[in-house]
Parts: C-alpha cells; structure tokens; sequence
C-alpha cells in the first residue's frame, strides 16, 4: 500500500483499514471489546518476524512473567504501513514500528494516537538494496528503468529513496513497486522486478542470486539512519503507564540477552523464526543492538524532559520524506517531540 494520507483523507481510509486490521489481527476483536468493557487487563503487541530484542520476549514469555495478571496477544506484522492502520483502528496496544512509518503517523493534521518509547534496533547490513545478479546491475545509478519492488511506507522504503538521492536517480527514472517481503521472493524468481529493498529473512533469500549495491548501514552512515522503534497508544500512556514500565524493562532484559548471552539469544531467534541456530546467529549478527544504557543517552532516545538524538533524527526523516512529496508536510521538531514518551526510562536500567 503506498502512504498514510493526511488529514481529513486518512479518515476516509479508516473503514477500508480497519478492514485490513481484521484480517490481520485475527482473533483479537473480543479481546478489544474486553478490555472495553472493564474485562481482565491485556496487551495487544504488535512484532515483526524479524530478529530484535522482541523474539527474545515473545520466546521466553518475559512479559508474561512480569504480567501474570494480563492477557498477552502478541500480533505479527509484515511491515509498517500496517501497524499504522492498526493503530488507527484501535486494534493494538504496542508495537515494532519502523522510524520512517513512524515519522509518517506523526505528520498532518491527524496524527496516529501514539507516541516511541523505546528502540528495538538500528538498521545495519540486516536492510538492503539488492539487484538480480542476471541484471549485471552492480552500482545504484545502474538501476535507472529498471524495476524496484520494497515494502511502501517503510524503513526500506525510505532508505531506498536516499539510495536514489545520493546516485543521482529520481523516483521517475526508476519504476517503484510496492510489494510485501513474501511477493517480492516471488516476483524475483518469476524475473518481474529488477532488484529489491528490503530486511531480513527475505534479504538473505535475495542475496543467494542477487548483488548487494548498498545497506541501511552505509545509508545511515551517510547521514540519514533507520531505527525499529517500539511505539505506545496514547490510551495505553493515560490509562497503564505501570505496563509501559514492565514492558520496557524486559525489553531491556533482551537487550542485556543479546549481548551477555548470544547462544542463549540466537535458540530463542531460531525457535520464533524456525531458521537453524546458524541461520539465526548470522541474522543477529547483521543488526546494530543498542545497550539499555545507550537507549536512553543522549546519543539515542534519551530520558523525560531531555530527548537525545533520535528527536533530530526523526524530524529530519520527516523532512526528507515531505522533500520527496511521500508526506504533505513535514512535522515540526515540536511535533516529533510531543510524540516521545520517556517517564520513568531510568527505573528501566535498575
């Protein structure tokens, strides 16, 4: 799908999106009206099949431990574009969102209801633009007419535009095709697109027949990174904010996971994934994880009432993208701020 529309349009798709949502987040319409109707407290969480601190929550039931009282829903998404609408239709509670997606539900005159409380990851050799090797494609300007899928209103969407930036492309020299991670294996394999922008599992399927031109790495290296952030409902901020503070502290504890005990990190991957423990440790080994400490210094995310360098890093995301007509209009620095929620992230280091 391709961008969020602003103002009062992104209404008008409120009822096609909460169809979409349905479909996705199956099962999940009672527990909404549940927790609606004063029932038993629950989390709807929304992740990607993709290796980051949250697999290593999910696997282990970390949250659940901290919560014993609450229903935990954990809900798979392909990619933001549909997080966004999930959130639009009140459907989750938290979720794995990429900082391009993100930075788009902030923007116009009705923002997504939520606000980034904590970063999952950054964007390393774990995103990136890849070209059939039959192509003979080996740099970024060889892509001009050529076709391009990737996941619209992504992280990959986004860096795959400052790829083009950078080599002297516009959006019109190239044809852009906005495919999920699943079609775009199948349009590679039938020949139907040229080369792809995209995250793993599906990069390293790319990879076996492909030419790597560029990454999120070099991309954010150059000026312009991509983060998976994890976002909270404002609904979930007002009414349990205590459930925000578990939440972040075990996501804390997979941090600490990944790095003390890798062995331990790549079998929960593997299980949530069903990839070898190989596979798994390779794919771990391509993303940048961030410390709890580093999360919240100055350098990242920061703390209340001082937000580190993310806070720039978003408006400028913003601004690029409305540069690139993919938004209407830029969100302020004030506007990205107000989007943070930081109370209480020191206790998370405790």
């Amino acid at each position: 799908m391709t961008r969020v529309p602003q103002g009062p349009s992104r209404r008008l798709l409120l009822a096609g999106a909460l169809a979409a949502v349905t479909a996705t987040v199956t099962g999940c319409s009672s527990d909404s009206a549940a927790s609606s109707s004063g029932g038993a407290k629950r989390l709807r969480i929304g992740y990607f099949a993709f290796p980051s601190g949250d697999l290593i929550v999910k696997n282990r039931k970390l949250l659940e431990k901290a919560l014993p009282d609450y229903k935990i829903t954990w809900i798979k998404f392909d990619s933001g574009a549909s997080v966004n609408q999930a959130f639009l239709g009140k459907s989750l509670d938290i979720a794995a969102l990429g900082s391009s997606p993100f930075a788009r539900g902030i923007s116009g005159s009705s923002p997504i209801p939520y606000k980034v409380a904590w970063i999952l990851d950054v964007a390393g050799e774990n995103e990136a633009l890849v070209a059939r090797k039959d192509t003979g494609i080996t740099d970024v300007a060889g892509l001009r007419g050529r076709t391009i899928a990737t996941p619209f209103a992504s992280t990959s969407h986004y860096s795959l535009l400052a790829a083009l930036e950078t080599a002297g492309l516009k959006t019109s020299d190239v044809k852009l095709v906005d495919l999920q991670p699943q079609p775009i294996i199948a349009a590679w394999q039938r020949g139907d697109i040229d080369a792809a922008y995209v995250w793993l599992p599906t990069l390293d399927e790319l990879r076996k027949t492909g030419t790597q031109l560029t990454s999120s790495k070099e991309i954010g290296a150059a000026g312009k990174p991509t983060l998976d952030l994890a976002v909270v409902s404002d609904e979930l901020v007002a009414q349990d904010p205590t459930a925000i503070d578990a939440w972040r502290k075990v996501e804390a504890e997979a941090l600490r996971l990944i790095e003390s005990d890798p062995e331990g990190a790549v079998e929960s991957v593997s299980a949530e994934l069903n990839i070898s423990a190989a596979d798994a440790k390779a794919q771990l080994a391509q993303g940048v994880f961030l410390t709890p400490e580093e999360v919240t210094s100055a350098d990242w995310l920061g703390t209340d009432g001082s937000p580190g360098k993310l806070l720039t890093y978003l408006t400028d995301t913003g601004a690029f993208l409305a540069g690139q007509k993919q938004i209407e209009g830029a969100p302020s620095e004030d506007v990205v701020g107000k989007a943070f929620y930081l109370k209480g992230l020191p206790d998370v280091l405790k």
